[in-house]
């Protein structure tokens, strides 16, 4: 979901009933989780690659550049300026397919498999339309050339009206589904180009559509987690210092939802979006990337996961 701050989520007189009353029964609420960027695109891109903000990443890459690499730095951070990483630099979804796992991104909206601009071009979907609410900048995944030169980026990178059919049995429920809604249903725009008010009134209704598909499905309910979370909170906040990778993108929270979780408990425990990569890589026993390998990072442990303990 998209530039709402904590208070504003999940605070008792949060616009989204279903989010902050209903759901936050079902999970863990984690209460110091912070975005590390203002604009939208450095916080999708750590959540698959680890990798810092740069000046275009925070302008939300309105030209899809790629990046003019000169150096890199401490972990495996790549120094530059741009948005389409080299292939070099590897993402989660690389380390899932070399694992033998599975992996998709769901974009709704998204007109046709691993959508995005001609290198160099300008990102005509900068804005919604009312027929088109697909944002680029939502879609870590097409940033990164090792994906999007790979036939992995038209068979993974999808519409999301293919989700509820995946979800259907467990065999064809992938290891990792990465869900972004459109620029009206992720709270962005208010109003919307399709006249619907939008904000999170209209994320609220959006989820109590979706979520219980996901919560039903035979996937979820065997050993599933669910986490929903927002980009950055809005305005220009920012959280306290000595979180690795940082809390530039201010407070937003996430929730938890999981078989192995307490529903209507929360944790305090200081996390980021390098955070929630740190933790998915640990759950398939891969290789932490850029700041998710950052010495102190805190992952989800038994404050999390809280119905085994």
């Amino acid at each position: 979901m998209e530039n709402k701050g904590y208070d504003k989520s999940w605070g008792t007189d949060s616009p989204a009933p279903y989010l902050s009353q209903t759901l936050r029964s079902q999970g863990v609420l984690l209460r110091e989780y912070y975005g590390i960027a203002h604009n939208s695109a450095p916080n999708y891109l750590a959540q698959i690659s680890g990798q810092k903000s740069n000046a275009m990443t925070r302008a939300d890459c309105p030209t899809y550049e790629p990046v003019t690499v000169t150096g890199t730095a401490a972990m495996g951070q790549v120094e530059g300026n741009g948005c389409v990483y080299p292939a070099s630099v590897p993402t989660l979804a690389g380390q899932l397919t070399s694992a033998g796992k599975t992996w998709k991104g769901y974009m709704e909206d998204m007109t046709k498999p691993c959508e995005h601009p001609e290198l160099g071009a300008e990102d005509d979907h900068q804005k919604a339309t009312p027929t088109d609410q697909y944002a680029t900048r939502h879609n870590p995944f097409v940033y990164f050339e090792s994906i999007t030169s790979s036939p992995d980026c038209a068979r993974n990178v999808v519409n999301l009206d293919q989700l509820g059919g995946d979800l259907k049995l467990a065999a064809s429920t992938p290891n990792l589904s990465y869900i972004t809604p459109n620029l009206c249903n992720d709270g962005h725009d208010s109003p919307c180009a399709d006249a619907r008010p939008g904000g999170l009134e209209t994320t609220d209704a959006w989820l109590q559509h979706h979520v219980p598909t996901i919560l039903g499905s035979p996937a979820y309910k065997k050993d599933g987690m669910l986490v929903i979370t927002f980009d950055e909170s809005e305005g220009q906040t920012t959280g306290p210092t000595g979180i690795a990778g940082g809390t530039d993108g201010g407070k937003i929270g996430a929730l938890v939802l999981s078989p192995f979780a307490k529903g209507g408990t929360t944790s305090d425990v200081p996390y980021n979006h390098f955070s929630l990569l740190a933790s998915i890589e640990d759950m398939f026993s891969l290789t932490r990337l850029g700041y998710a390998g950052a010495p102190g990072l805190n992952t989800f442990g038994t404050d999390v996961f809280n119905a085994l303990t």
